[in-house]
C-alpha cells in the first residue's frame, strides 16, 4: 500500500531477487500493466525510470536508471515499487485500484461487517477479503449481485450478505 496514503501513486510490485550482473531485477507481486519501460518509477524515496523491462506480465524482470549491478539491488529486495497514478491507463467504469479499496468500510445497510483486508485474484474473478470482528474473514467477490455500491471518497462498500449466504434476510 502507498506510504502515508499517497494518493498520487500507485503500488506496481516489489523488488525480488537480482537477475543476471547488470542490476536487472524479479518484480514480486506485479500489478499488470503498471511496469513500462521509460515509465516512471519509485523504488523507496527513489524517483527513477524504468530503462529495461523483459519476462512475462506474471514473472516481470526490470532495471532502473541508477541502479547498476547486482549490488545495488539486493539490499532494496522486498521494497515497494511505485508507478505515477497520471501515469497509469484510466480506468473503465465499475474498475477500481485493489489499493484504493484496502481499508474500506464494508456494510449491509445498517449492519457493519468489516474492513476491506485487500484484493484478491483468484481464477474466476477478483474477492474482496473483508476482515471480521469476532467471526472468520468473508470473501466478497467484486460481482453486481454481492456489491451494491463501491464509495471511494467515502471509503464504504454496500454488499448483500444474503446473496453470499450470511443472513438468511435482507437486512437493508
Amino acid at each position: 500500500m502507498a506510504a502515508s496514503g499517497d494518493a498520487d501513486w500507485l503500488p506496481a510490485g516489489r523488488v525480488g531477487k537480482a537477475h543476471g550482473l547488470d542490476g536487472s531485477f524479479y518484480v514480486t507481486r506485479p500489478k499488470p500493466g503498471l511496469l513500462v519501460l521509460d515509465g516512471a518509477i519509485r523504488v523507496g524515496t527513489r524517483e527513477t525510470t524504468v530503462v529495461r523491462s523483459a519476462g512475462t506480465a506474471e514473472k516481470p524482470i526490470l532495471r532502473l536508471d541508477g541502479l547498476v549491478g547486482r549490488e545495488a539491488v539486493e539490499p532494496l529486495r522486498g521494497t515497494d515499487l511505485f508507478v505515477p497514478r497520471t501515469e497509469a491507463k484510466p480506468l473503465a467504469d465499475g474498475e477500481y485500484w485493489a489499493h484504493d479499496l484496502e481499508g474500506c468500510e464494508v456494510r449491509d445497510g445498517a449492519t457493519v461487517v468489516g474492513m476491506v483486508r485487500t484484493m484478491l485474484t483468484l481464477p474466476s474473478c477478483d474477492v474482496l477479503e473483508v476482515e471480521r470482528e469476532g467471526a472468520g474473514d468473508l470473501l466478497v467477490p467484486m460481482v453486481r449481485d454481492a456489491i451494491r455500491s463501491i464509495d471511494i471518497a467515502a471509503r464504504r462498500i454496500e454488499i448483500d450478505l444474503v446473496f453470499l449466504g450470511e443472513a438468511t434476510e435482507d437486512l437493508s
